[in-house]
């Protein structure tokens, strides 16, 4: 597959707010390699606009007064601008920076002071310590773009991908052009996504005290993806002594480091739902089917383990998807009875079962709907709404039809 100038969806709306006149620090945050300093390319290619990108993902360390010595040039680059459109700052992997939501507070507001047209892009792979920074110094001035792992429409338009295709390989660009060699493209996956998320962007940036423990609670949710473990099963299969709030917290790492998200289980109850078992859930598929191993040719030929790679396929887009419209994915069971998946947006509730060749009781929507009879359902797979046509769709079509 040869390489592509696709722009995503996103790069309308982040091309919009920098046009703009200068009313927020704009924050575009998205796990590693789903294309944000490519659409900081496009956009600068769109504009016209003076600019000043640089990344402070490098091996020297940057510091405050690294990042002071950035605005600095910024504020030359302002006095060389004819246009009204001022000059954009862009400052990649802002979070490796200690201290960095205090000095952008500083010197945003003192351009703001003396009216200088100093537009600000932020830039992050960490959306936890993204937001920490934002919350604690710049409440009131930012705005963000949540940029996601590709989607499934976005991979076909780009490198042609199928649909079983994107349910195995999943959706990193950069890996797309190494999918007919499997080896190569599973090293890349492991060396270049996961170890570099993890080593660079969780451990280097969290207080993690047990990083073996982190690495195994990542494969397990690999290997156990779709599947629902309490923290002290999990604690149990690990072999570990840590205690579960440990386990807790790194799986809220894995979350926000967009490779793992425990899905919590639904309920009308605030409390049941923190205290409930996850339902472990990768978030994208190139992570499951590089630390599992098995070639795409075997396990898309096994009903069974096929089953739970659809299933695993589209939690994943359901997770996706949600962040763009602020909804909330769950899972639900009460005794035998079971939903895959529940979404909640705005006071509005959708029950999703994946159903892919196997024999599966659908009992689970029957009880899921006597108790909430307000929910919508939909089913994937079957003699329901084909794979490739649930994927195509933005989530908020099923809360219309």
């Amino acid at each position: 597959m040869q390489e592509t100038t696709y722009q995503r969806p996103i790069l309308k709306e982040l091309c919009e707010r920098i046009a703009e006149p200068r009313h927020h620090i704009q924050v575009l945050w998205g796990p590693r390699q789903v294309g944000k300093t490519t659409l900081v390319e496009q956009l600068l290619s769109k504009i016209n606009i003076l600019s000043h990108y640089v990344s402070a993902d490098q091996p020297v360390l940057n510091d405050v007064h690294w990042l002071e010595q950035q605005w600095q040039r910024a504020r030359l680059l302002l006095k060389q601008a004819v246009s009204e459109q001022g000059v954009l700052l862009i400052l990649d992997e802002i979070q490796k920076i200690e201290q960095w939501s205090a000095i952008v507070k500083q010197y945003w507001d003192e351009d703001s002071f003396h009216k200088r047209n100093i537009k600000v892009l932020l830039l992050g792979s960490s959306a936890w310590l993204v937001q920490q920074g934002l919350t604690e110094s710049l409440a009131g001035r930012f705005e963000i773009l949540s940029v996601t792992h590709w989607s499934y429409p976005e991979m076909q338009a780009a490198f042609g991908f199928s649909v079983e295709q994107y349910a195995y390989f999943g959706g990193y660009p950069g890996a797309a052009a190494f999918i007919q060699d499997e080896k190569r493209w599973r090293n890349y996956i492991v060396d270049s996504l996961i170890e570099t998320t993890i080593s660079r962007d969780i451990l280097l940036m969290a207080r993690v005290d047990k990083p073996a423990l982190l690495r195994k609670l990542f494969e397990f949710s690999c290997h156990y993806a779709s599947q629902i473990f309490s923290l002290q099963k999990i604690m149990g299969q690990l072999q570990d002594r840590g205690n579960m709030a440990t386990l807790s917290h790194y799986l809220q790492l894995l979350d926000t480091a967009g490779m793992i998200r425990g899905l919590e289980k639904f309920s009308g109850k605030v409390i049941s739902q923190k205290s409930s078992s996850p339902k472990l859930q990768v978030q994208n598929m190139a992570l499951m089917s590089a630390i599992i191993q098995r070639p795409f040719a075997e396990v898309s030929a096994a009903p069974e383990v096929w089953g739970r790679y659809i299933e695993s396929a589209v939690g994943a887009h359901l997770i996706n998807m949600a962040k763009s419209i602020n909804a909330t994915v769950y899972y639900w069971r009460e005794g035998q009875q079971e939903v895959d998946f529940v979404v909640v947006w705005g006071g509005q509730i959708l029950a999703i079962e994946v159903k892919s060749g196997l024999k599966k009781n659908l009992g689970g929507f029957k009880a899921f709907t006597a108790q909430y009879p307000v929910a919508k359902t939909v089913l994937v797979g079957g003699s329901g709404i084909p794979l490739v046509d649930f994927l195509m769709h933005p989530l908020t079509v099923w809360f219309e039809v």
